[in-house]
């Protein structure tokens, strides 16, 4: 059986975990690609990889679905 946590707030025993994913930076340059694509030919086109930030990141919450307080576990 799962363990249940209580809510600090009202002391409901129903807390349920989120997960909130937050993402930062550019995904894929076309720009990039076709430059890659003029100079390199087809194999160019993973350039407009090249350099990109792409950073992911996930924080795991707990939430009272009596009264909608998030908090952390």
């Amino acid at each position: 059986m799962p363990k249940s946590f209580y809510c600090p707030r009202c002391s409901g025993n129903r807390c349920q975990p989120i997960v909130e994913t937050r993402t930062t930076g550019k995904d894929y340059s076309a720009g990039k690609g076709c430059c890659g694509w003029l100079v390199f030919g087809p194999a160019g086109l993973l350039c407009g990889l090249c350099g990109e930030g792409k950073v992911t990141e996930s924080k795991t919450y707990w939430m009272c679905p009596d009264c909608g307080h998030k908090f952390r576990a």
